[in-house]
């Protein structure tokens, strides 16, 4: 018998997200339909647009709206966000966003730990440990084993009896480094400066000034007598100023708790990742704390008794330690019928690191030290195991990071996440990623004030006929150079074993243009971190990102406002001061930040446009000041094209700005107002604005670390011609690079390899490009570049 025929219902016809009017940052009244369950991708130069419309207008909505189905109470703990400025939008579904965040700032967070492939592996040494010690707690880093004893208080036939009762949990945690692996100790000078008092300001503490709250709370305590110098304490008083438990005093009426410095900084500065600190508190934990690896437990962070179990010979912290690639195998020679289904998750989730090009990693490996692509493919693990459907998956340029080798491994990937019923979006500019797509929007024509529209939208053989600036590059192939550079010189690096690095000797020339790659893991930045960065004649350019709050702009960060505020200044005889919207010239309603922040505590926060300013964030008395015809609201709305133009000649010639507008020209930031916030920039116009900024310091040796991230394919060329200007102003440059245009372009290349992690570490050619190409089957690397030039040299 026929199956009857499948009703359609209403609820079939909702197939698209539909954007009506978005006018977020430069978009310009923009709609747009994008089908669901398909996968989308976005592109378009930096800066057109692309952000706006898919973090700053569809994830955004939904996750505001997802936010409040949660109670009034649980909303007051969640970050505050406004609705975008959109007309209409409909069918919207939950929405993920995988971005390039760094992960975790909890020195306790590991790779496994993330991706629960450590909860896994715990239970799986709970069931077929030998010997069996207790439950998978028994086997958690973070879980103390405690015991104690007591009376209880139970009814039985209708009276109460007290009994006595003993409990005891097992936890795997290490006693004496208390599950981190490290153990510190301080170096009481770098605390305090004993010839002062404490009145006197002996506390050299980054947050621990006399005049605010912990001074305060030292001061009145009782403990310790503030007027007296450290160095005079008696061993109780330093005992109490640095080891005290916490103890409830008042202070000025006030109930708080006392505490000693040491276990104060280990509980605010030291429970975070390092590479998650402030800068300043970095410097200071740098100073003043050394670690070293815990005796007791060899930085496994687990107990004896953890270590002890174990399965085919091997413990969880020899297991958590392996290379993800063999930890697989390890898994898959398990064969036990009682954990068949754990046995099976644990294996798909780990055949995903490998597939997706992490392999090399290891799980105890610290998720702070994740670069920004790992971090970013880490998360999608964890995505892709998950049980949900019909979630729209949103990713920011997933291949930031990867060697044309694995991009497409994370091609595959994306498309699976879509074969499970999930609607994906994709911000990309890589021509290998935009090709799997369903759909293609493009954003543009130009970036900026220029960009913000929709110029196309379809497939990818209508975006190659479309004469878009996407679609005109879309197809470009950078040629081998005829001739390449003659270096003047070597940069020896000799036996160098940073991670995976196998004795390691190269030569890197100087005064030419060197392309340093190889597939993700392979050993490239422990090359240039462990030998080449250190050196003093060397810059490094990395992918760090930058710390801005709202009242910082390219103009501050750049150095760029300094030349400026000193040419107002010495034009009308006034102090600089006046010409910084965070000092003396700022709005005296809105303190120079141009809007007005209002709390409404439970619901969303608003920002309003400053009524007194109107904006412009300068008090009305300042903007009489004028320099060439504009005051310095004016100076601050002009993008860096225009800003280059008027003080590079005329009656507001600057020699020293226009410099650095030259300098920010050249990395393709020429649409960028000198006054927006960095907080609405880009990933890579931040990491574009960073090398802007740095190319102005001394040093003979420029280092950048992949400077395509984020660049447009149009935009490739221009950084190519900045390179060169650099190397025959008197530079030696070396690139971390996976773009096959940069590799074309280069004088000489250093490949690392052949794979990753314990498989790589080796130098596997160095030469030009034309030889890497003849040697093409030789390396991954040199079969792709052959690819990609077609195979002429």
């Amino acid at each position: 018998m026929a199956a009857a025929p499948t009703k359609t219902l209403p609820a079939d016809l909702h197939d698209t997200i539909r954007v009506q009017g978005s006018r977020v940052n430069n978009l310009k009244d923009v709609s747009v339909e994008i089908p669901k369950r398909r996968l989308t991708v976005f592109t378009g130069v930096s800066g057109s647009g692309k952000s706006s419309l898919v973090f700053g207008t569809i994830a955004a909505e939904s996750q505001r709206m997802i936010n409040e189905t949660y109670s009034t109470f649980v909303q007051g703990f969640m970050p505050s966000l406004a609705r975008p400025d959109v007309d209409l939008l409909e069918g919207l579904t939950t929405a993920i966003i995988v971005d390039q965040e760094r992960m975790g700032a909890n020195i306790r967070s590991t790779v496994g730990t993330v991706t629960d492939v450590n909860a896994m592996l715990r239970i799986l040494f709970s069931r077929l440990g030998e010997p069996h010690i207790g439950t998978s707690k028994a086997f958690s880093f973070n879980v103390a084993s405690i015991s104690g004893a007591g009376a209880v208080t139970v009814t039985k036939g209708g009276m109460e009896v007290k009994e006595r009762r003993e409990f005891a949990v097992q936890g795997g945690m290490c006693a004496r480094c208390e599950g981190v692996g490290k153990v510190s100790d301080f170096d009481l000078g770098a605390l305090y400066d004993d010839t002062l008092s404490l009145r006197e300001g002996a506390l050299t503490i980054p947050g621990y000034s006399m005049d605010g709250w912990y001074g305060r709370i030292y001061m009145g305590s009782g403990f310790v007598d503030p007027d007296k110098a450290i160095k005079d304490y008696t061993k109780r008083e330093l005992a109490a100023l640095l080891y005290k438990e916490p103890t409830k005093i008042k202070v000025d009426n006030i109930n708080v708790t006392y505490e000693g410095l040491i276990p104060r900084i280990q509980k605010s500065m030291l429970s975070k990742d390092r590479e998650a600190m402030q800068p300043h508190i970095r410097a200071f934990v740098d100073r003043a704390v050394v670690f070293q690896t815990c005796p007791e437990c060899e930085g496994t962070r687990l107990n004896d008794a953890a270590r002890s179990s174990k399965i085919k010979g091997i413990n969880i912290a020899q297991a958590c330690q392996m290379q993800i690639s063999d930890l697989t195998q390890w898994v898959r020679d398990l064969d036990d019928p009682s954990v068949a289904p754990l046995l099976k998750g644990l294996q798909e989730t780990l055949d995903s690191f490998v597939a997706i090009g992490l392999g090399y990693l290891s799980l105890d490996r610290s998720s702070g030290t994740l670069s920004g692509g790992e971090a970013q493919r880490t998360k999608m693990i964890r995505h892709l195991g998950s049980a949900l459907t019909d979630v729209t998956y949103v990713f920011d340029e997933p291949t930031i990071g990867l060697h044309p080798h694995d991009i497409d491994r994370m091609n595959t990937l994306l498309v699976q996440l879509r074969d499970k019923g999930n609607t994906v979006l994709v911000v990309e500019h890589k021509p290998e990623a935009i090709a799997i797509a369903d759909h293609i929007v493009d954003l543009g024509p130009l970036a900026g004030t220029g960009g913000g529209e929709i110029v196309f939208e379809g497939d990818i053989a209508g975006l190659r006929a479309s004469g878009t600036l996407t679609g005109r590059h879309l197809d470009d192939r950078a040629s081998l150079k005829p001739s390449v550079r003659m270096p003047r010189g070597h940069l020896e690096v000799r036996g160098a074993t940073e991670n995976n690095l196998k004795d390691v000797d190269v030569d890197i020339p100087l005064g030419v243009l060197t392309v340093l790659t190889g597939v993700a893991g392979s050993g490239k930045s422990s090359l240039i971190n462990g030998s080449v960065a250190p050196r003093d004649e060397v810059v490094v350019i990395d992918q760090g990102a930058i710390k801005g709050s709202r009242r910082s702009n390219p103009a501050t960060y750049t150095g760029l406002l300094e030349p400026i505020r000193k040419a107002f200044a010495k034009e009308n005889s006034v102090k600089p001061a006046l010409f910084s919207a965070n000092s003396e010239g700022a709005c005296p309603v809105c303190n120079g930040a141009g809007v007005i922040y209002t709390d409404l505590a439970m619901m969303a926060g608003v920002a309003t446009t400053c009524d007194e300013c109107e904006g412009k964030r300068f008090a009305a008395s300042v903007l009489t000041y004028t320099f060439g015809g504009k005051n310095i609201a004016e100076v601050l709305d002009l993008p860096v094209a225009e800003a280059l133009a008027f003080f590079a000649d005329g009656p507001a010639r600057t020699p020293a700005a226009a410099k650095i507008l030259e300098r920010m020209q050249d990395v393709g930031l020429g649409y960028l107002r000198l006054g927006q916030p960095l907080t609405t920039l880009s990933g890579g116009e931040r990491q574009r604005l960073k090398l802007a900024a740095q190319m102005g310091d001394k040093g003979d040796v420029y280092v950048l670390d992949e400077p395509t991230t984020g660049l447009h394919l149009a935009d490739v060329e221009n950084l190519l011609a900045m390179l060169d200007r650099l190397v025959d102003s008197g530079r030696s440059v070396i690139v971390i690079e996976h773009h096959q245009a940069v590799m074309a372009h280069a004088d000489w290349i250093i490949d690392m390899g052949p794979g990753a992690g314990h498989d790589g570490g080796t130098v596997v050619f160095e030469g030009t490009p034309a030889d890497l190409v003849a040697a093409a089957t030789k390396t991954l690397t040199g079969t792709h570049l052959a690819a990609y030039v077609g195979g002429d040299s």
